[in-house]
């Protein structure tokens, strides 16, 4: 049976985090104003979200929702960056 690489995102979720310039980088590429005030937690709640589809290629994951890609460091649980597909 293969590894679940999914599962493994969604069980590590309380070690999501990002760099201050991680935070910018994923405002600016989202479009995200000033309104969302925590962008983890904006990301974690699309990453658990049954509808996203999560593969992991390499050192990284990718989650693919609502017309995104998130891409978070499989080691560190680092956000690297999110944007527009």
């Amino acid at each position: 049976m293969p590894f679940d690489y999914k599962n493994e995102l969604l069980q590590n979720l309380d070690k999501l985090h990002t760099t201050p310039m991680g935070v910018d980088r994923i405002r600016r590429n989202l479009g995200l104003g000033d309104d969302v005030k925590d962008v983890v937690a904006c990301c974690r709640a699309k990453i658990e979200s049954s509808a996203a589809a999560i593969e992991r290629k390499g050192k990284n994951w990718y989650c693919r929702i609502d017309g995104c890609v998130i891409t978070v460091n499989a080691y560190s649980y680092t956000i690297i960056t999110a944007h527009k597909a």
